[in-house]
């Protein structure tokens, strides 16, 4: 072996090394209920399918031509309705297909299953009396007997309805296992421990059911219907890029192992940037769903993964962005709720009733600070210089604010203070100090509030929007106020975009951008308080077992 292959070979050999205590601590710190069930169901189930010479696992084959395939929604839907309490219709053969979620012996010649497929469910009745003739009483109690909740199966059969009036399925066939449950769903004792629910999201799902996952798919559909329908276009940005900008969050960072070297690569925290390079390049109407990363806490209303929704629209303003705001949440609670007015969870866990059909209110942020805090109204909030004295006003009122102490931070306080908690219906909060909002046009020459509002509901930042700053030079100047943010510790403020700048230089028309935090307007939808809630896979810390 050449010495370089050897020096290759050995440094992999290394690596591996290193990475094994993490691969393991990783491993083992992700358990599952699956892999702390000690009892032997695995191994019995196994052992009985081998004596009744079922194949566990088969290849999955169309039903018989004779028999329609149908799921319980649309039995329910085409036939239950035109069937009588008692009536067998054996000219409606169907085959139905789904999860076991009930199995109830009657007798050794009788048995009940629910059977459930996509959130609904069908009865199967399983008689002796008619299946095969072929399949004795014995053949016939171990098959049955050998099917457990959890289960996916097949049956065929002949529609009716039992006595009772249960629109059933009459299996004239041997129900037909297509894959087993190995391990007992808690369907009757709940899944409510939070640690095993979103560790095993599949059988949370299974427990509790799919519904906040089902809005979400609904509300990111009508997302993309209501700007489609406006003459937007949908585009794909860098998550992957050298540069981060657009927010002040602090990014993952990467590298490389091949392109670029030793030169840092960010998952964003924003696509604002590439978005309005876009508008620059003659894309009037722009927008893009998509996820966003940012290395901070989990909390009920943060997740370092995210979905946001941002658009950008050419000769437009501060009201067109309003309207659009009120018009698009109106339109989409009429369509997921069926009203208005929505039932959402606050955080004492009651619920509330908010009204998205009236206008939504609006707060002079400037005006209410001062009002809250009359010691502002002496203090120049857009000069840095400033700090000193606005940290002491904090420091009298025992309003905490951690390290950094800078200008923006410090009025982000103030605000989720003495404003964002009268937010509980729709509010608009407008006229920011202009220091707070570094990629907006300001509202006057002297730059003392900006063009921007963010809408708050149920006391959680839903949109954020505002005229994008287009010159150039004042830019500039912004991200060098900006960048001794970032040279006295603050690591959320993104570097100085040269490249950006730039682009501006090639004529950004007047533009309004908009922003939306998709996950926290499906939680509020689907009537959940905590963001996981709403997301299929949402990151876990360690498990606290584990050491």
């Amino acid at each position: 072996m050449h010495r370089q292959c050897r020096l290759v070979a050995a440094t992999a050999a290394a690596a591996r090394v290193q990475q094994r205590p993490l691969l393991q601590r990783t491993a083992r710190s992700m358990s599952t209920i699956a892999s702390a069930d000690k009892r032997p169901i695995k191994a019995q189930r196994e052992q009985a399918f081998a004596k009744l010479g079922l194949q566990p696992y088969p290849r999955f084959t169309p039903p018989p031509p004779d028999f329609l395939l149908a799921s319980p929604a649309q039995i329910h839907a085409q036939w239950a309705d035109k069937l009588e309490a008692g009536a067998k219709r054996p000219d409606l053969q169907v085959s139905t297909q789904g999860r076991i979620r009930s199995r109830r012996e009657a007798s050794k010649k009788l048995f009940f299953y629910d059977i459930e497929q996509d959130g609904h469910t069908v009865q199967v009745v399983a008689s002796q009396q008619r299946i095969a003739a072929s399949d004795d009483g014995n053949e016939f109690l171990s098959h049955n007997r050998a099917l457990l909740s959890g289960d996916i199966v097949r049956t065929c059969g002949h529609l009716g309805k039992t006595n009772t009036g249960e629109t059933s399925v009459f299996a004239t066939q041997r129900l037909e296992l297509l894959a087993p449950c190995l391990h007992t769903i808690p369907s009757r004792s709940g899944l409510v421990d939070t640690q095993k629910r979103f560790r095993n999201r599949y059988l949370d799902l299974l427990v509790n059911g799919s519904h906040a996952l089902r809005v979400r798919a609904r509300v990111l559909r009508y997302i993309r219907e209501f700007l489609e329908a406006r003459q937007f276009v949908e585009v794909e940005t860098p998550i992957l890029s050298p540069n981060v900008g657009g927010a002040s969050a602090r990014p993952f960072v990467t590298q490389s192992a091949a392109a670029f070297g030793d030169t840092p690569l960010f998952l964003r925290v924003a696509p604002e940037l590439y978005l309005k390079q876009l508008v620059i390049g003659g894309v009037d109407r722009v927008y893009e769903l998509g996820r966003q990363f940012r290395n901070e806490g989990i909390d009920a209303d943060h997740n370092p993964e995210f979905t946001t929704c941002e658009f950008y629209m050419a000769y437009a303003d501060i009201g067109d962005l309003i309207a659009a705001t009120e018009e698009m949440l109106r339109g989409m609670a009429q369509e997921i709720a069926g009203s208005a007015v929505v039932s959402a969870v606050v955080s004492d866990g009651q619920a509330v009733d908010i009204d998205f059909g009236r206008p939504f209110a609006r707060i002079d942020v400037t005006e209410a600070l001062r009002a809250s805090v009359p010691e502002l109204q002496a203090l120049d909030v857009n000069d840095p210089r400033a700090v000193p004295q606005l940290v002491d006003i904090l420091a009298a009122r025992h309003i905490a604010c951690p390290l950094p102490h800078t200008m923006p931070r410090l009025l982000d306080r103030l605000i989720g203070h003495y404003i964002e908690p009268l937010c509980t219906q729709p509010t608009f909060l407008l006229n920011h100090p202009a220091i707070m909002s570094p990629l907006a046009k300001s509202n006057d020459a002297a730059n003392v509030t900006s063009a921007r509002f963010e809408l708050f509901v149920n006391g959680k930042e839903l949109v954020n929007a505002y005229e994008e700053l287009n010159d150039p030079s004042e830019q500039r100047q912004r991200f060098a106020l900006q960048a001794a943010d970032r040279e006295a510790g603050d690591v959320e403020v993104p570097p100085f975009d040269s490249e950006f700048c730039d682009a501006l230089e090639f004529a950004l028309p007047p533009t309004a951008g908009w922003g939306m935090g998709v996950d926290r307007v499906i939680a509020l939808l689907a009537g959940v308080r905590h963001l996981r809630e709403t997301i299929a896979f949402p990151i876990m810390r360690p498990d606290s077992t584990f050491k």
